[in-house]
């Protein structure tokens, strides 16, 4: 446990003046760059835009303070929309209210049991494909941003690229997006140049979220309808949330609670859905803008984007709606270009990276792009590494004999580990017909980890059994011991 004094010495970490001012010009960069966001994933979720927007507020300002990763954004995102909105084309808006809520208390419980460590088990050749993918679904979304536009969006657009690539070689007191933003917005206005604006999107709130309960008959016909939206939303919000928070401790070289974050998740899903929010977990490219754009690093720049969001769409809803669409399209696209890990692609990378961890990227991000569903892809992807593993410690399974001088004993040395994949192939490595009367079989290099193991060394007794031969097995280490005289003769040995 931290004591008193460095907790304070890291709360007030946040009042120096370097700090402070990294963590509110973020948060401001954020809060204009879920504006857009929050609407768009509205719309998917066919919702009215105010709904976005609150939801964006709501979850960001709570899990600031109940969230396990720093500086990680959360709000409205596509992922959950794609999953609630059949609920609410259906059934209506009470009902979608209501699955959030019973999702964020699906999250809760699956946080309480422990599922945010099964993150753990997700391998680095996933990690790249879900962070590659996500660069690449990112782009894709601003693709219909430069579409059928007028002219003078794409001058824009190269403007604020170029602005972000080469201000902060001038200064990085203020974060290139935001000046990017500020610069093309006044450049628009001036000029009168007619381009898509953020007032285009929709309209924005004029006022804040008041809480309520779901107008839906509190019945357990309703429960029924709604759990198996509520489960799905908890699932991928918490897979989206949780492999975010990993990237982020690897970009900032710390530690976070999954554990936190998953209940976290829950509990700013339960306050949304309380507020009429649509719910939401992390969100990628707004983390990435927070933390690696902006170099923030504490909650108060995601409590800040929610709080500088509101502000800004109900004291500043005007001059926000005037905000072209191109400014907040570059910074997005330069996320992207920050985001994608370019040196998995290289062809340097490519000759020296083995075959199965180029398939198990390649089968993550193309299910990703797919899908449009990154959880679909980290599941997929983690299958194939799971297969590509058990395919390759397979082969190291050996097995090598030594008949003794007088022919009365054979000695089977069997070397690697023993489980479903590589004891299928063992009981085909013995001379049942040809061996002496007695054969040792020594498994002091081996370890044997599952039932499928078990059943094959009682398979290859049985046949050595029923020609008159005797079988000694010796040379287990502790835990194969346990599990062999635990299951051996209590399983099938039937092959």
């Amino acid at each position: 446990m931290p004591s008193f004094a460095a907790s304070l010495s890291a709360r007030s970490a946040w009042l120096s003046p370097k700090v402070l001012r990294t963590e509110v010009l973020g948060g401001l960069v954020v809060a204009l760059a879920l504006i857009p966001e929050a609407i768009s994933f509205s719309v998917i979720a066919g919702v009215d835009p105010a709904i976005g927007l609150f939801s964006s507020f709501t979850m960001a300002v709570v899990i600031s303070v109940v969230g396990g990763r720093p500086a990680m954004i959360s709000a409205a995102t596509g992922a959950v929309a794609l999953v609630i909105a059949p609920l609410n084309r259906e059934h209506g808006l009470g009902y979608l209210i209501a699955a959030v809520i019973l999702g964020g208390v699906f999250q809760i419980v699956l946080g309480a049991l422990g599922v945010a460590k099964l993150v753990r088990f997700v391998p680095r050749s996933v990690m790249v494909g879900f962070v590659n993918s996500l660069a690449i679904l990112v782009f894709m979304a601003q693709v219909p941003e430069m579409r059928d536009v007028p002219w003078a969006v794409y001058p824009l657009l190269a403007g604020g690229l170029g602005l972000m690539v080469f201000f902060p070689k001038v200064t990085k007191a203020v974060p290139a997006p935001l000046v990017s933003i500020v610069i093309l917005t006044v450049v628009t206005v001036a000029a009168g140049i007619a381009v898509p604006t953020v007032g285009d999107k929709g309209a924005l709130p004029s006022a804040l979220p008041v809480p309520g309960l779901p107008d839906v008959p509190f019945t357990l016909d309703t429960l029924t309808l709604i759990a198996p939206y509520a489960l799905a939303m908890a699932v991928v919000g918490l897979m989206e949330s949780l492999m975010t928070a990993k990237l982020v401790d690897e970009i900032t070289d710390t530690r976070s609670s999954k554990t936190r974050e998953s209940v976290g998740q829950g509990v700013a899903n339960i306050v949304t859905g309380f507020f009429g929010g649509m719910g939401g977990c992390a969100m990628i490219g707004q983390t990435m803008i927070n933390v690696k754009v902006s170099g923030a690093r504490t909650r108060l720049s995601t409590f800040l984007a929610g709080v500088f969001l509101m502000v800004l769409c109900i004291a500043f809803g005007p001059v926000v709606s005037e905000i072209p669409m191109a400014a907040l399209v570059a910074v997005m696209v330069m996320v992207c270009f920050a985001t994608f890990d370019w040196h998995s692609i290289a062809p340097r990378t490519l000759k020296r990276m083995p075959a199965g961890e180029i398939t198990v990227m390649v089968v993550t991000v193309t299910c990703v792009v797919v899908s449009h569903n990154l959880a679909v892809g980290v599941v997929a992807g983690s299958v194939t590494a799971m297969v590509v593993f058990a395919k390759r410690v397979a082969h190291l399974a050996d097995v090598t004999s030594v008949t003794d001088p007088e022919g009365g004993m054979v000695v089977y040395s069997v070397t690697g580990e023993l489980f479903f994949a590589s004891s299928n192939e063992l009981v085909g490595r013995f001379d049942y017909a040809g061996d002496p009367g007695k054969v040792v079989i020594d498994l002091a290099g081996a370890h044997i980890w599952d039932a499928s193991s078990v059943a094959a060394l009682d398979a290859i007794e049985e046949r050595y059994r029923r020609r008159g031969k005797s079988v000694e097995i010796t040379g287990l280490n502790e835990h194969s011991a346990l599990l062999h005289g635990t299951l051996s003769g209590e399983l099938s040995a039937g092959h």
